[in-house]
């Protein structure tokens, strides 16, 4: 039995979810999503709560049931809530700044680096060395982060580049005489 699947997905209040046979739609304050989950599971809206269940004892079934259920919870709060993903420049002149529709960073190459803000996300910048990424799809936020990320990936012995927040780099010890 899944650990994670036999649980129900609370829905809070503001959002509203629809279950239409295998499509499940969830809207709220800050968007819409909706995500078509596989025949071998079932959901079902019970008393404010949605139940993912699997159709069968097959191993897909019972594999993929924790994963639907994952993806309608996330939905969930994505819509209510919604994502933010904090990444760190580190570096001697590694700067970042959004410029309209575009973030423009200066990491150490001979031009800007220029990344177009995809339509649903939303970039901050409150520190020159500090990117904050948020939207309301876990999935796309986390794209994002991870295609800015690697413009310039931290390296193991000064520690420059852009990190995540909560990513810790393993240092490497120099050369020594």
């Amino acid at each position: 039995m899944s650990r994670i699947g036999k649980h129900p997905v609370p829905v809070p209040a503001g959002v509203d979810v629809q279950v239409q046979g295998q499509n499940v739609t969830a809207k709220g304050k800050l968007g819409s999503l909706s995500t078509t989950l596989i025949d071998e599971v079932l959901a079902k809206l019970e008393d404010g709560k949605v139940v993912v269940t699997p159709r069968n004892e097959s191993k897909r079934a019972r594999t993929m049931w924790a994963t639907a259920r994952t993806l309608v919870n996330n939905m969930v709060i994505g819509v209510s809530q919604g994502y933010t993903v904090n990444l760190e420049i580190n570096g001697v002149g590694y700067r970042a700044a959004v410029q309209g529709k575009e973030l423009v960073m200066q990491l150490g190459y001979s031009h800007d680096v220029k990344y177009p803000i995809p339509e649903g996300i939303t970039i901050k910048c409150d520190k020159p060395t500090a990117i904050s990424v948020s939207g309301f799809d876990k999935q796309k936020v986390g794209q994002v982060a991870a295609e800015i990320r690697e413009y310039r990936k931290p390296e193991p012995y000064k520690g420059k580049g852009i990190k995540y927040e909560t990513e810790t780099i393993l240092r490497k010890e120099g050369k020594k005489k």
